[in-house]
């Protein structure tokens, strides 16, 4: 499907077309923020059941799905149809690879803000279950698709001491002020086991995490500095109670 023309969630018709970096609807007139590309493939273990999450019912025009037998496939294949501004619904984290490649590509200068109880910084040498899942953000580094000045992590606590040092070794933190500093636009990666376990389902739950409020005032503050490319939420198990979770995170970041 054409990331100029989607699925409309009102009305269920294939009438919604893209206008800015959004979509009306000219079947019933409904306008929508973002364009959503399901993006079900997971990279490791218990893939099947992640990739679920792919299917959550969120009310944005679908332009699409993903789905490819390698990564590096599926990476090229997201990055070539992004819409304007993109609502990617992964199973795991590494849907964030072709949104990111993607966005990347139409601005000098692209921010990601990394929202994960995990680093999701290993490499093939030093993730201890190979699952490329844990991956992604040091995949996107290494490539030089955004530079490590450019990114913030939020809400990590399980890290694993590799990836402990990386942070140390490139600066990264959690830090807004520095990681959206002289940029033309951000990207937000939410993995959902960033928030607490109280407050969604997810596949890999890290205790101690932050609330609800504080991924929002996160989201509110970056995309009151710059411009948001487009948003990847990822982690979550499909059910009724993380689509409303979603649905206000989302809505936080301006979507």
């Amino acid at each position: 499907m054409s990331s100029l023309r989607a699925r409309c969630p009102a009305c269920r018709t294939l009438t919604a077309v893209a206008v800015g970096s959004g979509y009306e609807c000219h079947a019933c007139g409904r306008e929508f923020p973002a364009g959503l590309v399901r993006v079900p493939r997971a990279w490791g273990a218990d893939g099947e059941a992640m990739a679920d999450g792919a299917h959550l019912a969120l009310p944005y025009p679908e332009t699409g799905i993903v789905a490819w037998d390698s990564l590096d496939d599926q990476t090229a294949e997201l990055a070539s149809v992004l819409p304007e501004r993109p609502l990617v619904l992964g199973g795991c984290c590494c849907a964030h690879l072709g949104a990111v490649r993607g966005l990347a590509g139409r601005v000098d200068r692209l921010a990601v803000v990394w929202l994960d109880a995990h680093g999701d910084l290993n490499s093939p040498e030093t993730s201890p279950s190979g699952n490329l899942w844990g991956m992604p953000l040091r995949m996107l580094l290494d490539d030089g698709v955004v530079a490590p000045e450019d990114v913030a992590l939020a809400g990590a606590r399980n890290l694993d001491p590799p990836e402990r040092a990386y942070l140390g070794e490139t600066g990264i933190d959690d830090s807004l002020d520095r990681a959206l500093a002289g940029v033309d636009a951000v990207y937000v990666a939410l993995d959902l086991d960033v928030l607490d376990p109280g407050d969604a389902e997810v596949f890999v739950p890290e205790p101690d995490g932050p609330t609800i409020e504080e991924i929002e005032a996160i989201l509110r503050d970056a995309v009151s500095r710059v411009p948001l490319a487009g948003v990847g939420v990822t982690g979550h198990v499909r059910d009724e109670r993380n689509t409303l979770v979603v649905s206000r995170l989302l809505n936080a970041a301006g979507l």
